[in-house]
């Protein structure tokens, strides 16, 4: 088996709460050695976002919740007050020999400590500095912090996502998980890529990426946000209908619920035959997909009188006959049980100081030559900080008890 894709790259990783630490344990997951700098004491902000957190053998409290736990496999724990001078040093000498830095301060907040990109690529011009924030580096909401739900609204995802108006609970709604956080946390790690390949490819330059939900999340709503710069009017909040072929949506059975999406006009028909009613595929309404669009309301009514006939079981398994996509809608203990999902590993488990076998979700790429297999539990606070610095920077323990007296580490 070869090496991992990102064996040899080392990163070093002052990002906090999720965007950012999602994309460095991606290139963890990769091979890359990825030190996380946490502040001593209290650590990754992340860490105070419980319950739940790991129940700790001594039942003590403990500060590995769900929330960091999602983010930082793989990664070593250094623990690094970066207010202090002595702090600041010691992220400048790992900066010398790491190919990324990421961080996500305000912005600015960073040059104050002698840790911004200019001074760090004085120190080491082949770095690639990832700053990841969530209004940009330029700009008038620059200055302005940013998480996952204030960039939902306004970037445009809220206004789209919810009850069709006129219906019960009509009204702008949040995604459930921190959807932006995540598709930010995938472009951190494009972009890192991207820079790395092109410092080896074009003379060993390094640069500064610049990445931050606003710009994520507008860039996310792709075909909805193209309707607006096409005729100018936003689209309507379609609650479960979708987004592009019709019927699509959530349909009611005797005993639950499936979502459907008939993506073309064969599917409608195959569909209508499950249905038992063919006579629909000739319906001058409902004959092509654009007709189906412009009757929307016509046909979903239809449907849903139909779907209410038998239970889910039964129409998904005619559905699957016939070719047409369709699926329950599964809870989470549903979904790690479903036999596809447990085919393709998506529960891992670790070892953790506190648990045996900690169930972790597992990197969902998959490589024939390089797979992913060998995963590690995110570190606890500061567990690798004497590792690190004993044996990157060549501290004694002497000089590693002095800095943890003085509050350094």
């Amino acid at each position: 088996m070869s090496a991992l894709p990102l064996s040899g790259i080392k990163i070093l990783d002052l990002t906090r709460v999720l965007a950012g630490p999602l994309s460095a344990q991606m290139l963890a997951d990769l091979g890359a050695e990825v030190i996380k700098i946490e502040r001593p004491g209290g650590g990754d902000d992340a860490r105070a976002f419980g319950p739940p957190y790991l129940v700790d053998p001594e039942g003590k409290e403990n500060n590995n919740n769900s929330f960091y736990l999602c983010a930082n496999r793989g990664k070593k724990s250094v623990t690094v007050n970066i207010a202090k001078p002595e702090g600041q040093e010691i992220i400048r000498e790992l900066a010398k020999t790491a190919d990324v830095m990421m961080e996500n301060y305000k912005v600015g907040d960073l040059k104050r400590y002698g840790l911004d990109y200019e001074t760090i690529k004085a120190i080491n011009p082949g770095i690639v500095y990832c700053s990841v924030t969530g209004f940009g580096q330029t700009g008038p909401y620059a200055p302005r912090a940013g998480y996952d739900a204030i960039l939902q609204a306004m970037g445009g995802l809220m206004s789209v996502t919810g009850h069709i108006d006129g219906e019960p609970g009509a009204g702008p709604m949040k995604v459930g998980p921190s959807i932006v956080d995540y598709m930010t946390g995938m472009n951190t790690s494009i972009g890192i890529l991207a820079a790395l390949y092109h410092r080896d490819a074009n003379g060993g330059e390094g640069q500064h990426i610049d990445v931050c939900l606003f710009d994520t999340v507008i860039a996310s709503l792709s075909h909805w946000a193209q309707i607006y710069l096409v005729n100018g009017k936003a689209p309507p909040r379609r609650g479960t209908w979708g987004n592009g072929g019709m019927p699509a949506g959530v349909f009611r059975c005797t005993d639950g619920e499936l979502m459907l999406v008939v993506g073309n006009d064969g599917q409608f028909a195959r569909t209508c035959e499950v249905l038992g009613a063919p006579e629909l595929a000739t319906d001058p309404r409902f004959v092509k997909n654009n007709d189906r669009v412009v009757h929307g309301k016509e046909i979903m009514a239809i449907f849903a009188g139909l779907f209410l006939k038998k239970p889910m079981a039964h129409w998904l398994d005619e559905l699957e006959k016939a070719g047409v996509p369709s699926g329950p809608i599964n809870n989470f203990e549903q979904v790690f049980a479903d036999p596809h999902v447990r085919s393709r590993g998506m529960e891992i488990k670790v070892e953790h100081p506190f648990e045996p076998e900690l169930s972790l979700i597992r990197n969902p790429l998959t490589f024939s030559g390089t797979p992913v297999k060998d995963y590690r539990a995110p570190p606890l606070l500061g567990a690798n900080t004497r590792e690190v610095l004993s044996g990157k920077l060549g501290y004694d323990d002497a000089k590693l008890d002095t800095l943890k007296k003085q509050g350094i580490i």
